[in-house]
C-alpha cells in the first residue's frame, strides 16, 4: 500500500501533526487545533458566571455571620436562664405510708389468710343496715334450696321455635325445622 503525501502550503504542518498521532483512531481529526480557532463564545457568558460566584460568596458570608450571631445569643440566653421548676416538682407529695413493702411474700400471705377467714366466717358488713356476710359454702347451699329469682312469663314474648324470616327483615316470624 502506497503512502499518500498531502500537497499544498500546510502539507508539512499536517504531516508533522500526523506523525505524533496513532493512525487509524477516531480521534485523528482532533489531534491539532487549526489556526484562528478558539473557544465558542456563545457557550458560556463569563460575566454571568462571575456575578453568580460573587453573589454566592456574599450570601455565604451573610449566612455565616447570621448563624454566629444567633449562636452567641442562644449561648447568652442559656447562661441567664435559671432551671425551670415544673408545676408538679414544687409540691413534695409522697405516697401514703407504708411506702415500701419490707417482706412482700409475707404480706401477700397475710392478705390471703385474712380474705380466707372472711370468706369462711359469719359477720356483719353493716350492723346498722343489717347486712351480714356468710361463708361461701353456706351461701351456695341456701341458693340451691331457695332457688334464684326469675322473671314472670311475658305474654308478648316470642313463641319458642319462631325466628324472624330473612326476606322480611324481622317483621314476619316463621318456624324453622331443626
Amino acid at each position: 500500500m502506497a503512502h499518500h503525501e498531502p500537497a499544498g502550503p500546510h502539507a508539512a504542518q499536517t504531516h508533522a501533526a500526523h506523525d505524533h498521532v496513532l493512525h487509524g483512531t477516531a480521534d485523528d481529526e482532533y489531534a491539532f487545533t487549526p489556526e484562528g480557532s478558539s473557544y465558542e463564545h456563545t457557550d458560556a457568558n463569563v460575566w454571568v458566571i462571575a456575578k453568580f460566584g460573587i453573589w454566592l460568596a456574599i450570601t455565604a458570608v451573610i449566612v455565616h455571620f447570621g448563624i454566629g450571631v444567633l449562636y452567641s445569643a442562644l449561648v447568652e440566653q442559656a447562661k441567664d436562664a435559671r432551671p425551670q421548676q415544673y408545676p408538679l416538682a414544687t409540691e413534695s407529695r409522697l405516697p401514703p405510708e407504708p411506702r415500701l413493702q419490707q417482706t412482700p411474700a409475707r404480706e401477700i400471705e397475710v392478705l390471703r389468710q385474712s380474705e380466707e377467714t372472711r370468706l369462711s366466717s359469719y359477720g356483719y358488713v353493716d350492723k346498722e343496715a343489717g347486712v351480714v356476710h356468710i361463708p361461701v359454702a353456706e351461701a351456695m347451699r341456701l341458693t340451691l334450696e331457695r332457688g334464684l329469682p326469675s322473671r314472670t312469663a311475658d305474654p308478648q314474648a316470642p313463641v319458642p321455635g319462631l325466628v324472624a324470616s330473612d326476606p322480611s327483615s324481622g317483621r314476619v316470624m316463621e318456624r324453622r325445622k331443626q
